[in-house]
């Protein structure tokens, strides 16, 4: 399998190891990342870089920005999203299927919803609507 490391990903951790005291954007606000240690932001690099550019990774990179795009959405990560959605699109994922991740980040999200309130339910000793069980079978 051929190399997946991306030449930006080094940069911009080589860029972040170099400019460590550079706490400004141009524009003046906080850069990113920097309110973790430069040797943190170096370990949380080569953690990223080692899932999605290893030559050892297991998945394809554009099955792998579908599940990104998933996890970013109930992460609720703006700036993981939209990268996510450009890394898919650059990758070959179609508007389908990346519909298809958003979908199944819905769901799982109201799935979460539900088991916080089920455990409230039995915590506070309440049973509003007395059900058997799911709403769906299969």
């Amino acid at each position: 399998m051929e190399s997946k490391v991306a030449p930006q990903a080094e940069a911009a951790d080589d860029q972040a190891a170099s400019t460590e005291d550079q706490s400004l954007r141009s524009d003046g606000k906080p850069a990113s990342y920097s309110m973790m240690e430069p040797k943190m932001r170096r370990i949380y690099g080569q953690f990223y870089r080692e899932i999605y550019y290893s030559e050892a990774k297991h998945l394809d990179t554009k099955t792998q920005e579908l599940i990104s795009i998933a996890a970013s959405l109930v992460a609720k990560c703006q700036g993981c999203i939209e990268g996510h959605i450009k890394k898919a699109l650059s990758s070959g994922a179609t508007k389908e299927e990346i519909s298809e991740a958003i979908s199944i980040a819905c769901a799982i999200n109201a799935a979460a919803i539900v088991d916080l309130t089920d455990v409230a339910a039995v915590n506070l000793d309440i049973d509003h609507f007395p059900s058997d069980g799911p709403r769906f079978r299969f």
